[in-house]
């Protein structure tokens, strides 16, 4: 999670105490873990989101209280296949097929994914992950 802020992305950590209480509301009413809203991602911020990410994002007004800029899909899949490289098949793989990424949205995702860990283990692991996904002919420049 990030704040928006006059058009500029600022990390949310810690989490502001008011989107705190409205997430452990969440939580308890649909019975989920506290962690489904967290500042995690905001980590992304330090390296750089992909290019376009504020203009792509969707703005969703829930009365006078609270605006939410969601991100795009194709951002989504830029995340998705960075946290499937990152951590591993599980709800991360899930999640990306859900979004049924085409090969060169996966082929973009994968370039920017270095930009967030250059090493050379990333960049096998993310190869793996390609060929896993059905996409073979990814030039990350190396």
């Amino acid at each position: 999670m990030a704040l928006l802020d006059g058009g500029e992305l600022k990390p949310a950590k810690p989490l502001p105490e008011h989107v705190v209480e409205a997430r452990n509301a969440v939580a308890a009413d649909f019975g989920v873990d506290e962690g489904w809203l967290n500042a995690g991602p905001g980590d992304l911020l330090r390296w750089g989101l992909p290019e376009g990410f504020v203009e792509r994002l969707t703005r969703r007004d829930f009365g006078a209280a609270l605006t939410v800029h969601l991100a795009s899909r194709l951002d989504q899949i830029h995340f998705k296949l960075y946290a499937l490289v990152d951590q591993g098949v599980g709800r991360h793989e899930e999640d990306l097929r859900a979004l049924a990424p085409t090969p060169d949205e996966l082929r973009a995702a994968a370039r920017w994914t270095v930009t967030q860990d250059p090493s050379e283990g990333f960049r096998q692991e993310l190869h793996g992950a390609l060929r896993y996904l059905g996409v073979e002919d990814v030039d990350l420049g190396d």
